[in-house]
């Protein structure tokens, strides 16, 4: 229970001011502690938090104070299970093989009234309503705000919209390496609830927060580098579609592991009403319901959109932005050492133009499916950590039995005069 526990924790400390001193200059391998209970009531040791200098952000809505991740400490040793501690190990495991992983996050959120219930646009109300200039500038005073904090921030910002859904939007700021990318993700998060907030308002990054709009997806676009030469290995102008063969192999690992992703890219019960949910309003879902590849395509699961990197369209707004990196990173490695060949790449439109059952699998059905395939993945184990892995699947699973305790209004409605 212990390391379930710790799983919970986010990796952050808000250290304010203290003795003189900002936040932004605090000391290096600087720690911060607590003690608490597992689910049983038993006081563990206390769990520290230890951090460098080069890890904190000054907020910048607040500089006095600062967000800083780092590194969870428990009995004076890194918990092994601690997310951002799972990407780390991948990330050496990359660097051992002489690779760099680079990836960029898209991260869909919703604008809420403050108390979650509807859309607090009233006037967003347009069947298809992405790119809607009108509803992105009637947002203008909240989205130049964090853009504005992301500059300040040194992340490149580059585009910002009002995306397929109402109420929904999409910043994107330039990719780094998986780690750097992970940490900028986590706070990414926390800025936009924290100035929503400010507004009056409640930012959400649910997977699926109403039936009949689009889902907030968290696309990860994804390269693979020579660590010495700072070259992109995934560019070759002779292979198809301008990838490389290692591309592909990269991208054979995590179409070869899908099941088991699913797990932790999309790690709710809320999750499966996204990837396998029915049109919307607008049309489509924008999320994938089968495991395959394409060009530059928005129905597949991994979509090439140009000669230097994929996009994995699996993910959404509720996954942990350093266990996203990690299992990219694990399966992703697994394909290159496996040679894994990802098959033929299907160009047609999964909604309008399924390909059949037969030739391709499906996206699990639900998070029981699909921690049940994590469990049996021994390649993702191995390369995860089997400690991690049994951990979080038991912290999952006990999710998947609270869900599953509750009896819902339409099972009431359809079965009370059964």
């Amino acid at each position: 229970m212990a390391v379930a526990r710790a799983l919970c924790i986010a990796v952050i400390a808000v250290v304010a001011t203290a003795c003189g001193r900002p936040a932004a200059t605090a000391p290096p391998n600087a720690a911060a502690s607590a003690s608490l209970p597992d689910w049983s009531g038993i006081w563990l040791p206390d769990i520290e938090d230890q951090f460098k200098q080069i890890d904190s952000n000054p907020l910048p809505w607040k500089p006095e104070v600062a967000w800083v991740a780092g590194d969870l400490i428990m009995g004076g040793k890194p918990v092994e299970q601690a997310p951002r501690r799972v990407l780390a190990r991948q990330v050496q495991r990359a660097a051992e093989l002489g690779y760099a992983v680079r990836t960029g996050v898209e991260c869909e959120f919703c604008l809420l009234t403050r108390d979650g219930s509807a859309i607090f646009d009233g006037h967003d109300s347009q069947g298809k309503p992405c790119y809607d200039q009108l509803a992105l500038m009637r947002c203008y005073d909240l989205i130049s705000k964090i853009c504005d904090n992301m500059q300040t921030l040194g992340w490149g910002p580059y585009q910002n919209d009002h995306e397929d859904a109402n109420g929904q939007f999409e910043m994107n700021w330039t990719y780094s390496d998986a780690l750097i990318t992970a940490d900028r993700h986590a706070f990414f998060k926390y800025m936009v609830k924290t100035l929503a907030e400010a507004e009056g308002l409640r930012a959400t990054f649910m997977p699926k927060p109403f039936p009949n709009l689009s889902g907030n997806g968290c696309h990860t676009h994804v390269s693979v580098w020579d660590l010495e030469k700072n070259e992109n290995l995934f560019h070759d102008r002779a292979g198809e579609l301008g990838l490389s063969r290692l591309a592909y192999e990269f991208m054979g690992g995590l179409l070869h592991h899908a099941e088991a992703l699913c797990a932790i890219t999309n790690r709710t019960v809320n999750s499966f009403k996204r990837i396998n949910g029915a049109p919307t309003l607008s049309g489509a879902t924008w999320s994938p319901n089968t495991i395959s590849y394409t060009g530059n395509n928005r129905t597949h699961m991994i979509r090439i959109p140009d000669v230097d990197r994929f996009e994995l369209r699996l993910a959404d707004g509720a996954t942990n932005p350093y266990l996203l990196q990690a299992a990219v990173i694990a399966a992703g490695l697994d394909g290159i050492a496996q040679r894994r060949d990802p098959g033929k790449r299907r160009d047609n439109n999964m909604y309008t133009d399924p390909a059949p059952a037969s030739d391709v699998r499906r996206l699990p059905a639900n998070l029981l499916d699909a921690l049940r395939a994590l469990r049996a993945s021994e390649a993702l184990t191995k390369s995860l950590g089997a400690p991690f892995v049994d951990a979080y699947t038991k912290l999952k699973e006990h999710e998947w039995h609270e869900h599953h305790a509750q009896i819902s209004p339409w099972e009431r409605q359809t079965t009370l005069d059964c």
